[in-house]
């Protein structure tokens, strides 16, 4: 079976960021760079679906510039068989990240795309459907927990009103919630593997067409300060003066 995952290189989610003084994006002059956390979960997934079912070929791909090989390396340190790293300068959103997604998709033929629901950095959360609708695939997201059969997979996600279970057929794909797993600590004998596993470059197959900017970066407003109340009547008086009830 192949299991193809994406995986996206974003600023450390716990590196405090700044916008750029001009308001034109972050400043990640000095940050550090990981993989999506949400990706991260979706390579561990791959690997425990080989652990527990044996012949599985998992094949890991990043878009962007040759930085993205640290996070592609990581990834094979993990436990993926090899990387494919789409390199160009040139910007994606959404809409053509799915659509590059989709012609190497159609390339390789993977029974399984398991993803990240969505990359800390925009939290768009949109690749994994327009990629699914893009392939006319069967998908499954927010998963909390995937269960893998010859023909198919299960898959239980987290809604508004409780757990949803659903059978998907191949091929499909599936995007990773927080709760499906706890990614792996890689050890040195993995970090020494992945120096030896293949890692293809090549140029993007499609030629992005960019319909969505970013117009404007700004930090949050600071917070104001907490306050402590004596009774609750007088927490209720305090929220009917700022109107909230």
């Amino acid at each position: 079976m192949k299991v193809l995952v994406p995986i996206k290189r974003v600023v450390d989610p716990y590196t405090k960021v700044r916008p750029l003084a001009d308001g034109s994006g972050v400043d990640t002059s000095g940050a550090k760079f990981e993989i999506n956390p949400f990706d991260e979960i979706a390579v561990e997934e791959a690997v425990r679906i080989r652990e527990k079912i044996g012949d599985v070929e998992i094949t890991v791909v990043s878009i962007g510039k040759s930085e993205c090989e640290e996070q592609l390396r990581k990834a094979l340190a993990m436990g993926a068989d090899k990387a494919i790293l789409i390199e160009s300068d040139a910007e994606f959103d959404s809409l053509s990240i799915a659509k590059e997604l989709a012609a190497l998709a159609t390339e390789l033929q993977p029974e399984l795309i398991l993803m990240g629901k969505q990359a800390t950095d925009d939290d768009c959360n949109q690749v994994g459907q327009m990629l699914a609708a893009k392939l006319n695939r069967p998908q499954a997201t927010f998963a909390s927990k995937v269960e893998v059969s010859t023909s198919g997979v299960t898959v239980t996600r987290e809604t508004d009103d409780g757990d949803e279970t659903l059978s998907l057929p191949f091929p499909c794909l599936v995007t990773a919630d927080l709760r499906l797993n706890e990614p792996r600590y890689i050890g040195l004998p993995g970090i020494i593997k992945a120096r030896s596993k293949p890692l293809e470059r090549r140029t993007p197959a499609t030629t992005p067409v960019v319909k969505v900017r970013v117009v404007r970066v700004e930090a949050p407003p600071a917070r104001e300060a907490g306050r402590k109340v004596s009774s609750v009547s007088e927490l209720v008086s305090i929220l009917k003066d700022r109107g909230a009830l």
